[in-house]
């Protein structure tokens, strides 16, 4: 475990547990879920990469490539595999400080048809913490990418999130989307309302803005600012638990079947890179 500290902050990484955050406090307050077991989603956030989300079935034809990757959610033989390779394998330690951290993961090609080389940076500072997620091609064709975070938020009854957003999909059953509820300018899908009002696992299009958590009774909030990169969130809040995800990534579900065209393409030796900064805020 890695241990980093810095204006008040405190990040702990699990770099063999898929490069992971395990937990994330400001002035001893955890502003995402403290680590809470031994799987990989008990873990405060881990890294989306090459792609975000669900490939439907594991199957994709790109013209040039064909793939077909194997179902992977832990302990399930659920048939969508989900999230990439990054979550689900260690990375190696690059750089490490006293407030920040670089880890790497390298992909040799497979069920995904392209080898590629991914990299985390971590900062603590007075901003907060700044997290950059990077991937380089390193096949010999152009190869579709897509990026992401996945953070795990604690969450009462009174917990409130704000994301302002074009649409919202609506999913089928085993979460493939189905059809898109689009407005024209950017709404609060919840509203104002808490999040428990609404219990979702979906994907929200055309972001505008940073992302809001407010904790009242805790008297404390986060800024969440994606990168431009960040198109979309994806939302996770089940009915009944005490956390939530808000998960910036750059395509909605399986959007290499759905729409190719809003991957990141890259060419060999070519790299792409998001961001996001967490900052925390008393509230008034």
């Amino acid at each position: 475990m890695i241990i980093l500290e810095a204006q008040g902050y405190r990040l702990e990484l699990a770099p063999d547990r898929g490069g992971s955050v395990l937990r994330l406090d400001w002035r001893g307050e955890p502003l995402m879920r403290p680590n809470c077991g031994s799987t990989i989603f008990d873990v405060a956030s881990f890294p989306l990469v090459p792609f975000s989300n669900r490939i439907a079935r594991g199957r994709f034809n790109t013209g040039a490539r064909k793939g077909r990757i194997a179902p992977n959610f832990p302990g399930s033989d659920h048939p969508h595999p989900l999230h990439g390779f990054g979550w689900l394998n260690a990375w190696d330690v690059v750089e490490q400080s006293a407030d920040g951290a670089v880890l790497e993961h390298g992909y040799p090609g497979g069920e995904w048809p392209w080898p590629y080389r991914a990299r985390q940076s971590f900062q603590l500072g007075a901003e907060g913490f700044t997290i950059a997620l990077s991937v380089t091609n390193l096949g010999d064709a152009p190869m579709p990418a897509g990026l992401g975070f996945h953070p795990y938020f604690p969450r009462d009854a009174q917990t409130v999130y704000r994301g302002r957003h074009r649409g919202e999909w609506y999913n089928t059953p085993d979460c493939l989307p189905s059809s898109l509820d689009e407005h024209e300018e950017a709404i609060d899908w919840w509203q104002g309302r808490p999040v428990d009002t609404r219990a979702v696992d979906t994907a929200y299009t055309g972001r505008e803005g940073a992302l809001e958590i407010d904790w009242p009774s805790r008297g404390l909030g986060v800024t969440i600012a994606p990168s431009d990169g960040l198109t979309t969130t994806v939302v996770f809040s089940p009915a009944g638990a005490d956390f939530f995800c808000v998960e910036p990534v750059s395509h909605a579900t399986d959007a290499i079947n759905r729409a190719p065209e809003t991957l990141t393409w890259l060419e060999p030796g070519e790299t792409a890179e998001v961001g996001m900064t967490i900052s925390a805020r008393l509230l008034a």
